[in-house]
């Protein structure tokens, strides 16, 4: 059986000018990065006709080790349409390199439904990271230069907030002191990083609407508070013209294609535990503007990446979602029920039927609590049994949702054909889109509306340094701010081990802080750290390079 990376490198990739024109893109707003990449001015959105393509969102139970396929099912999901003559263009996330040299490995698809050229989306791409990370360090660079050339604006050194950022997963840089080394070497204070994908910058890139937007929120960006409890901007450094210049070009979108030809955009790359989840506005915008339908995708579960898609990216951009894919596999169903992952092979329908729950909690959170209409795709697997696949199938039938079988794995577009068909019906269908809470509200009722009605909790616990925060972000006027919360992608609580569909818990809040240029209030839940570590074993050990630059290893 061949590897994804295989599968990827034999296939033969159209010219990049092709598939632009198959998406109905002009030439003259393409900036080639070699044959197969290519960035797209953003100059195309002001032109032209407005966006209105139906937009369909790719979500998922809560991710387990035996794995759940949204990303491959959203590049199938597309593929299938094609096939069924529909103008369906793919929208998707960035990979992090984190995950890539870590434990998840690359964040292209897989088998069969796949964007190409795998090896450099994974890698590098077309350095969007790299100077979403330059602009973030940039604006630590003035911040710390600012307090060193005499403080003019009384940064309280014990008070900054900003952290520097790299694209790895680096657990040595959390907690670091820096400016060591005698008077003019800086000011010694504790300092740390975060990974690329948890910078603020990442956010206001993918939030951003053009170039004028980005510099704005950019100026807006709270690095830290005087000695008497000031906020201190971006724009107070006068940083944010110089990031906006470093992030012109990251701020247009990446062209690529499906292995079937699918024109796709694939932009930003937040990750959905720890910051909002999605990609870009203007990306998924370009493909709602040039497609009849727009296949999108958000972070690991829909307790995570679909709720902030949602409640933070469609409130912001003023998008509606015409439908949800919600993707489970039989495996990782059977993995909530309390299966191991050595026996996951064998039919055991007393464990599917304890993880269903999982399944179907997100199902009735999508139909009931946003209003939308949703289909379930099984990303199948060799091993499942008839009888495992109807009673999934039967107990989403019973919440008035159909079960579509997705093979896009092994078969590529024409595993992904039955999908498309209810898809395609669902996007005419019903639609009765709503938020979870309202931005009037307070904040700790919309931490509380997220944790009762999402999460299906008992409520929220802010520990004494979380209230203060409320209290002071409230007195600033941050109070009407929508919610990023961070937390475990493996449960519905704050506890990973809480497997399935638990309830009686509530979520503890430590921290909340003010991403004010992203627009949002992000509160951290558990021990959630935006800063991951490698495995025992990373993935990086197996990736290699030969003599004529041909990648190995990579997932």
């Amino acid at each position: 059986m061949k590897t994804d990376i295989e599968i990827a490198q034999s296939t033969q990739m159209q010219h990049i000018a092709d598939i632009a024109r198959t998406a109905g893109v002009d030439e003259e707003y393409l900036e080639f990065y070699g044959k197969y990449k290519a960035k797209i001015d953003y100059r195309l959105l002001q032109e032209g006709k407005a966006p209105n393509g139906k937009l369909i969102l790719v979500t998922a139970i809560n991710p387990t080790p035996a794995g759940e396929g949204k990303t491959t099912t959203t590049v199938g999901l597309a593929d299938g349409m094609r096939r069924l003559g529909k103008n369906a263009l793919v929208a998707l996330r960035e990979p992090s390199l984190g995950p890539v040299f870590g434990v998840k490995g690359g964040a292209a698809g897989g088998g069969y439904a796949q964007v190409v050229p795998m090896e450099d989306i994974n890698l590098h791409f077309t350095g969007d990271f790299h100077a979403i990370g330059a602009a973030n360090n940039l604006l630590a660079a003035m911040l710390d230069n600012h307090i060193q050339q005499g403080n003019a604006l009384g940064i309280d050194v014990k008070r900054i907030t900003w952290k520097r950022c790299v694209d790895m997963n680096d657990r040595q840089l959390r907690n670091v002191i820096d400016g060591l080394g005698g008077r003019m070497q800086g000011v010694p204070r504790e300092d740390g990083f975060d990974i690329t994908v948890a910078s603020e910058v990442m956010a206001v890139l993918c939030l951003a609407s053009s170039i004028t937007d980005l510099k704005e929120r950019l100026s807006r960006i709270i690095v830290g508070y005087t000695y008497d409890e000031k906020p201190v901007t971006a724009g107070d450094l006068k940083a944010a013209g110089a990031m906006a210049a470093l992030l012109k070009d990251a701020l247009k979108p990446n062209l690529v294609q499906t292995l079937e030809g699918t024109p796709a955009f694939i932009h930003g790359g937040p990750f959905a535990n720890i910051a909002h989840g999605c990609n870009s506005v203007m990306a998924t915008r370009m493909a709602l503007k040039l497609g009849d339908y727009a296949v999108t995708e958000a972070g690991f579960g829909a307790d995570l990446g679909a709720e902030k898609f949602l409640d933070i990216k469609c409130r912001m951009a003023g998008l509606t979602p015409d439908a949800v894919v919600l993707v489970a596999t039989v495996r990782a169903l059977k993995h909530h029920g309390g299966a191991s992952k050595a026996e996951l092979n064998q039919e055991d329908l007393a464990a599917l039927e304890r993880g269903l729950p999982n399944l179907l909690r997100h199902v009735e959170n999508i139909t009931q609590v946003y209003g939308l209409p949703c289909v379930v795709a099984i990303n199948r697997f060799p091993t499942d049994t008839e009888a495992e696949l109807k009673l999934v199938e039967d107990q989403c039938r019973a919440l008035g949702v159909n079960v579509a079988l997705s093979e896009v794995w092994a078969k590529g577009g024409e595993g992904g054909i039955a999908l498309a068909e209810e898809v395609i019906r669902l996007c005419e269908a019903e639609n009765h889109f709503r938020f979870a809470y309202e931005l009037e509200q307070p904040i700790e009722d919309k931490l509380a509306a997220i944790v009762k009605k999402v999460y299906h909790g008992d409520g929220v616990v802010l520990t004494p340094a979380a209230k203060k925060q409320v209290k002071q972000l409230t007195e600033l006027g941050c109070g009407d701010l929508p919610i990023c919360m961070a937390k475990t992608q493996y449960s519905f609580s704050d506890d990973q081990s809480l497997l399935g569909a638990p309830d009686g818990f509530t979520v503890t809040v430590r921290n909340i802080k003010v991403s004010a240029g992203a627009g949002f209030l992000v509160a951290l839940t558990g021990d959630i750290m935006t800063m991951p570590g490698l495995p025992k074993v990373p993935a990086a050990e197996k990736i290699d390079v030969d003599e004529n630059g041909k990648i190995t290893g990579l997932f």
